[in-house]
């Protein structure tokens, strides 16, 4: 209660809380250098379980910790083995249902394994700081694609996540500008995606680094929008061209009345912004009937395509256009 009363300093008042981990003796170990290491590791979970808060050190945790060692040693082995895949979904505009641009989605393709999706290993990568170096080879390899793209002659954008570490880092934004001259490639067609989160945590810093992104031309987009809540005002205050409906409100956009009515406010205050919105998730026609209804003309999902590597986007993109020819 104590730490949790607000600090005094230079006229502003700080808030601060404490994580504690707790290991006894002799049960969690017969040394003041095991007990340590022990109490260290219960207070990482009690940073995990939301801060704040207190933990008894348990063998699980240690087993958990071992694991997660394991998985930072294999991803560190996954990029340098070049194990990593970039996939790619489309995104389409309802009214013709024609492709404007592609999601780039890491993969990683580990031998002996099931390829597997971020949310099996970005967390691991986001604790051990490897989300930088992996980010930075995802958005070389979603560069590369989008200029062969261009040479094809299809101007298609290609949008990357982009995590909190990534935009945190003061020399990101000018690895961005040279990895743009690199490839090259128009920057118009490069949009990153951020998630509400990064930028309410972020604050300041986060807002200064997506003002000089927007002035190397790039595109920015709130990923998984509605979920932070955090108000659509702020939007306004920031260089945003796309917001990406959550699909988590799509899912059940045509028997809940409240998603509804939560897409249908975002779609009309993007529209008086002059922002783009996207509906992610979209898997039956019933939910596209009703985003076209509410105004919404941009979506990616299963009822469209599934993340597809390079090899296949090339493949559809070929068809679609001998059907048009036709």
């Amino acid at each position: 209660m104590v730490l949790a009363s607000a600090f005094h300093l230079n006229g502003n008042d700080l808030h601060v809380s404490a994580s504690i981990g707790i290991s006894l003796y002799p049960s969690d170990g017969s040394d003041a250098e095991t007990l340590m290491r022990n109490a260290d590791t219960a207070m990482y979970h009690a940073k995990d379980s939301g801060r704040g808060n207190f933990q008894f050190f348990t063998q699980h945790m240690n087993v958990t910790a071992q694991q997660r060692l394991m998985l930072e040693n294999a991803l560190r082995r996954a990029l340098e083995g070049r194990e990593f895949e970039v996939h790619y979904q489309p995104l389409y505009d309802l009214r013709d249902r024609s492709i404007t641009g592609f999601e780039a989605l890491l993969r990683w393709n580990a031998p002996g394994r099931e390829l597997a999706s971020p949310s099996q290993f970005i967390a691991a990568a986001e604790d051990s700081g490897l989300i930088v170096p992996i980010g930075e080879w995802v958005l070389r390899e979603a560069l590369g694609q989008a200029k062969a793209w261009q040479r094809d002659g299809r101007a298609l954008t290609v949008a990357v996540n982009v995590s909190a570490h990534q935009l945190a880092r003061p020399s990101f934004v000018e690895r961005l500008r040279q990895l743009i001259q690199e490839t090259p490639i128009d920057p118009g067609l490069l949009e990153l995606e951020v998630t509400e989160g990064v930028i309410i945590e972020g604050a300041g810093d986060a807002r200064e680094a997506l003002d000089q992104i927007a002035a190397l031309g790039v595109g920015i987009a709130i990923d998984d929008f509605g979920t932070g809540y955090s108000g659509l005002a702020y939007l306004k205050r920031l260089p945003i061209d796309t917001v990406k409906i959550d699909q988590s409100f799509v899912r059940d956009l045509t028997i809940d009345p409240d998603d509804a009515a939560i897409v249908t406010a975002i779609v009309a205050m993007a529209a008086s912004l002059g922002v783009e919105v996207v509906a992610e998730g979209v898997e039956t026609e019933e939910q596209l009937a009703e985003l076209k209804r509410l105004g919404c003309y941009r979506a990616q999902g299963y009822l469209f395509a599934r993340p597809m590597n390079a090899s296949a986007v090339d493949k559809l993109l070929r068809s679609r256009e001998v059907l048009s020819a036709d």
